[in-house]
């Protein structure tokens, strides 16, 4: 690296300056406190840890994200965090003993090899919360509610839509045609394209029965308003069990949602399958159209516990801070400064003192500097023989 590069950050590495990192630590400690009010607990997991822990369960699928180093100390391979959600089901599953709903909820960095979308950093800061211990839709509703506070509380509420699905269709669906293993993933990667041309020619070549092959193309098309419930239900043919309750689910929780927030608009798409391998019911995202990505997503994954040894229900959501602070109108900034000027005398002293216990911020002048001058709103002045503040001429 040449010498007048040496100070530039990573390809997709962001670091943030004033007035920003102010404003995304504001909304930090503003969602955390409301994670606080809804009784979720919470939790600082290492930046680093075993590959082993790290990549265990529905860490699988980040073993690609994920940097890795050796321990200088054990010679053990260690990876630097690219999901928290790992380490929270590390710590529900061994270091919490209780076996009723668990709620935490944390804030942390991530680290990724690569981005996810060419929208996004390398180094998000992960907010999100989990509940662990409790299957039923009460727990998703739950969920769900909070993520939709998050982002009322980062001021998004205006056009917010969500979308939700549910991989248990895909799975009863993909389960009744008897398909490979094989034809399985063929079948994911046409789905997951909606390349609906691909997907005819490839189910019009399987030895399937005829409503199997009208089951899978149709899938891909339901996709839409609440309407697109009802329409699953009239023109899936011969459908399972587990597929009329999946989608029963998600008419109840569209019913509840929509009581709940009716300014939400609710989108579905049956034949989503982001995080299919690791989620097992319900999966949701929040959109806006003032990003092109989901702001922020999340689903149940009863199976994320297994193999620390303590299966458990779950269901949670996770966002990234820095680009709700990125959305988000600063009213928190530093405009409202107060600058004192340079001296020691007592009262001077105890006045700055007394303005910052009372959530101020006060600047004071130091000797030969006129930089503190910028855009200063307010000054504190002895008027007689009392310290006040003005407003800056």
């Amino acid at each position: 690296m040449a010498l007048a590069d040496r100070w530039l950050l990573p390809d997709g590495v962001k670091e943030m300056l004033p007035p920003r990192a102010h404003q995304v630590e504001a909304l930090r400690r503003k969602l955390l406190d409301l994670y606080n009010c809804w009784g979720y607990d919470l939790v600082m997991p290492p930046l680093m840890e075993h590959m082993e822990s790290l990549l265990t369960g529905v860490g699988e699928d980040l073993d690609l994200k994920t940097f890795k180093l050796i321990d200088q100390l054990t010679g053990h391979t260690l990876g630097i965090r690219a999901d928290i959600t790992p380490q929270v089901a590390r710590i529900d599953a061994h270091r919490m003993t209780g076996d009723g709903a668990n709620r935490l909820c944390y804030c942390g960095s991530v680290l990724h090899t690569h981005a996810v979308n060419g929208l996004a950093s390398r180094n998000p800061l992960q907010l999100g919360a989990e509940l662990y211990g409790h299957a039923g839709i009460e727990s998703d509703i739950e969920v769900i509610a909070l993520m939709i506070e998050t982002l009322i509380a980062a001021g998004l509420e205006d056009e917010l839509s969500l979308d939700l699905g549910h991989v248990g269709i895909f799975q009863g669906l993909v389960a009744g045609a008897g398909l490979s293993q094989q034809q399985t993933k063929q079948y994911m990667e046409l789905l997951g394209r909606k390349a609906l041309p691909e997907l005819r020619d490839y189910l019009a070549q399987l030895d399937a029965a005829e409503d199997v092959v009208h089951n899978l193309s149709l899938l891909p098309t339901l996709n839409g308003g609440v309407e697109v419930l009802a329409r699953a239900k009239q023109q899936l043919q011969n459908p399972s069990a587990d597929v009329l309750d999946a989608i029963v689910y998600l008419e109840t929780l569209a019913g509840r949602l929509q009581e709940r927030y009716p300014r939400v608009d609710l989108y579905f798409d049956l034949g989503e399958l982001r995080g299919y391998n690791y989620h097992t019911g319900v999966v949701f995202s929040a959109l806006t159209p003032v990003f092109g990505q989901a702001i922020a997503k999340g689903g149940r994954y009863d199976a994320i516990g297994k193999d620390f040894g303590r299966a458990r229900p779950a269901t949670g959501f996770s966002t990234d801070l820095k680009v709700l602070a990125d959305l988000t109108v600063d009213t928190n900034g530093n405009a409202g400064s107060i600058l004192a000027p340079q001296g020691n005398e007592s009262e001077l002293l105890s006045k700055i003192a007394e303005l910052r216990s009372q959530g101020e911020r006060v600047v004071q002048q130091l000797p030969g500097d006129t930089s503190d001058d910028a855009g200063v709103e307010r000054r504190l002045v002895k008027q007689g023989d009392s310290w006040v503040v003005t407003q800056a001429s």
